[in-house]
């Protein structure tokens, strides 16, 4: 069992059942599930707020560590990514208020007010995505910080921009912290993102068109996607804790960074710069390192995020300005999405109550060994 703090993440694997704790009995639950084509996927079991989720993932070896990449279980068709990757011609006013986004009179918004702020026009569906999946993981913080513990909550840096401005109405006058820079740095992973899915079959990552695995089995040393070397910025999926100049700082939901080096040090850690924070203990521009199964599970929120940003756009396209869009048919994944483990959530607070136990325990032997040498 691995306990870290900042945001407190727990995470213990035992008989092939790894189990992953963000606080309050949130998380996952992975257990293997399947292999095809010398390929091995798992099934995940989220338990987030009182709600169950479940994804499928793909086993990648690398570096004598075992890392997992989202493995989607389902594609649209080739032209609806495509119409998601163009220009839309005329621009899109979407709004915040009903009709639009309808975040206008969320607390989330009114507390990230002086960091975030959506698009005035899109001109395209890849804009449109790059807001709704930040706004997405700014809401995954809000909900993160109201479960934190009051000294958790009492430490987290307001700032000038008064994210905490105690009434939730949107504070917009200020100066805006992720900067146009940064989000269309995320833009272009999106849009990359789209190029990539539209050149898969639509039967899956590694389908043919029978449903069967294509190509050889993978090698011992793969790569996992958050090491690609064309994918460098990555969004913030939940609180971590880095180093930076020798000195642990935490990272938050819709923070940004971008990978500076490609290959992990000894440690499995690679080298990035803080693009855009909320927190100024590991403000903008600090050189940190993070691990690559931080990065890894970064980039699985991030092809969820824009997989569940295009189901929203097929359900949006053609009304309330948006332009229509062609087929938005879908085709199931060669393999199957597993049913949710409904044992989860009891799992998830087991595992939470006895890593309170262990935490009492070792405190308890640091204090009678400081005793035992006076």
């Amino acid at each position: 069992m691995q306990i870290q703090h900042g945001g407190r993440t727990i995470v213990s694997e035992r008989g092939g059942t790894r189990m992953v704790t963000t606080g309050r009995g949130n998380g996952y639950v992975q257990r293997a599930y399947v292999t095809r084509g010398g390929r091995s996927y798992y099934s995940r079991t989220y338990y987030d707020h009182g709600a169950y989720r479940v994804g499928l993932y793909r086993g990648y070896n690398y570096g004598g560590r075992q890392y997992y990449g989202y493995y989607p279980g389902y594609r649209y068709n080739r032209g609806f990514y495509g119409w998601a990757y163009q220009p839309w011609g005329a621009g899109v006013y979407w709004g915040i208020g009903n009709g639009g986004w309808g975040w206008g009179g969320s607390p989330w918004y009114g507390y990230y007010g002086g960091y975030f702020s959506p698009y005035a026009v899109y001109p395209s569906a890849a804009f449109w995505l790059t807001d709704y999946l930040i706004a997405a993981n700014l809401q995954g913080a809000y909900a993160d910080r109201a479960d934190a513990t009051a000294d958790a909550a009492a430490s987290y840096d307001t700032g000038s921009s008064d994210y905490g401005n105690g009434g939730g109405q949107a504070v917009n006058s200020g100066p805006v912290t992720l900067t146009p820079e940064v989000k269309q740095a995320i833009a272009e992973e999106v849009k990359a993102q789209l190029a990539a899915d539209q050149q898969q079959p639509s039967g899956g990552q590694d389908a043919s068109p029978d449903g069967q695995a294509l190509g050889p089995a993978p090698s011992n040393d793969e790569a996992p996607p958050a090491l690609d070397p064309a994918r460098r910025t990555f969004v913030v999926d939940h609180n971590i804790t880095v180093v930076s100049d020798g000195h642990e700082c935490e990272l938050t939901g819709g923070d940004v960074i971008t990978r500076l080096s490609d290959t992990p040090d000894s440690n499995q850690e690679v080298t990035a710069s803080v693009s855009a924070s909320k927190k100024t203990d590991c403000g903008a521009g600090k050189q940190v390192s993070v691990s690559v199964d931080d990065l890894q599970e970064m980039h699985n929120h991030f092809e969820e995020q824009v997989n569940n940003g295009m189901k929203a756009l097929a359900e949006k396209q053609g009304t309330g300005g948006l332009p229509k869009a062609p087929d938005t048919g879908t085709t199931a994944s060669d393999v199957p999405v597993p049913p949710p483990d409904t044992n989860a959530a009891k799992d998830l607070t087991d595992q939470q109550a006895t890593a309170d136990q262990t935490e009492l325990q070792v405190k308890g032997e640091t204090a009678a060994d400081g005793d035992s040498r006076q």
